[in-house]
């Protein structure tokens, strides 16, 4: 049978994309990435995951990653939707996209049940699990939270070679990425340059009148 992992990587930044993955693979190749370590990607080094996502490219199933950008994680309020909707939104496009009888997804909130039960709407034909921790707990989401990971280091490392700027990991609590805010409030080429690359809806970048808002709601 073949289980379809989804995660996610890049919900927090305030730069860059977010990136959303599934893989799809059966019992004995699960087997094999356990032997190989594959595990929460989280817990591993980014040249282990570099090393890792090749592995998986090339033995699983079949694998889909997305890339929202920070124009529409920034439209989610315009659009009156959330972070946790739009997310599964891309999660049901994966699910479907993918061969496999079974889906087992990272839940974004701690409401799995809701969270199922919205899944379910969209995905045809398939089990559905949503957990909490699901990417430490089945090396299919385990697998899935790597090759996300790994695109978003590549995305990443793409905008600092356009912008010619160090930011760090683009995390509002990297002192990297906040020095790196608060030099473009003063340096407008700077600014220009990676403002297509900012989520302007965080709390990081808005106004103080605004800050009344869910940030990551």
């Amino acid at each position: 049978m073949l289980t379809i992992g989804i995660d996610e990587a890049g919900r927090g930044p305030v730069i860059g994309p977010l990136s959303v993955a599934g893989v799809s693979i059966d019992e004995e190749t699960g087997k094999k990435y356990r032997l190989l370590g594959v595990k929460d990607s989280k817990l591993l080094s980014i040249r282990r995951i570099v090393l890792l996502e090749k592995v998986i490219k090339e033995t699983a199933d079949c694998y889909k990653v997305i890339l929202l950008k920070p124009a529409e994680i920034d439209a989610r309020f315009s659009n009156k939707t959330n972070l946790n909707y739009l997310e599964l939104d891309h999660m049901i496009e994966i699910a479907n996209a993918l061969r496999g009888e079974r889906v087992i997804v990272d839940s974004p909130s701690a409401n799995t049940k809701k969270i199922k039960k919205y899944l379910e709407v969209g995905i045809r034909g398939k089990e559905i699990v949503a957990e909490n921790y699901a990417d430490a707990n089945y090396v299919e989401v385990s697998a899935a939270s790597i090759l996300a990971k790994a695109e978003r280091e590549r995305q990443v490392k793409k905008i600092k070679g356009e912008v010619g700027y160090d930011f760090g990991s683009g995390y509002p609590s990297d002192p990297k990425t906040k020095e790196f805010l608060e030099l473009i409030k003063s340096d407008l080429g700077l600014k220009a340059a990676v403002d297509k690359h900012l989520r302007k809806t965080w709390m990081t970048l808005r106004p103080e009148n605004s800050r009344n808002l869910q940030d990551f709601a």
